[in-house]
């Protein structure tokens, strides 16, 4: 009896650090939410240059190593005329001010391309596969 008491304490503790190691894992950054909204110069279809195409390929690819860094929850735009799309990118970071450097050093925010508005934000729900 003695020793099966013993057995269960010893489990006890192994699944509480166990418990205590994985939630100091989780991270305990935040959420936010960048608003982007293409620049009015843009609406015009004769503004989009090469020069200005390769700079919303350099904002995908900086938003793809969001992704593989871990900071990048989703991104995506609405399909619409020029005149009503806007992107929105939800990501962590440490604090309302790292969010915004971050929104803020977006390539076609830096090249006046898009604008952003960022937000705090918590995903409530998310699919994590599709069905």
């Amino acid at each position: 009896m003695k020793k099966m008491i013993f057995t269960s304490i010893i489990f006890l503790i192994v699944v509480n650090i166990s418990f205590s190691q994985s939630k100091e894992t989780q991270s305990s950054k935040k959420q936010y939410l960048y608003l982007l909204r293409l620049d009015k110069t843009m609406l015009d279809t004769a503004a989009w240059t090469p020069e200005k195409n390769k700079i919303v390929q350099e904002h995908f690819a900086n938003l793809q190593k969001m992704l593989s860094d871990g900071t990048l929850i989703l991104a995506g735009r609405t399909q619409n005329a020029l005149d009503k799309t806007f992107g929105i990118v939800i990501y962590e970071a440490d604090s309302f001010e790292e969010a915004k450097t971050i929104a803020e050093n977006d390539p076609a925010v830096k090249a006046k391309i898009m604008t952003v508005e960022v937000f705090p934000y918590g995903v409530a729900l998310m699919r994590t596969e599709k069905k």
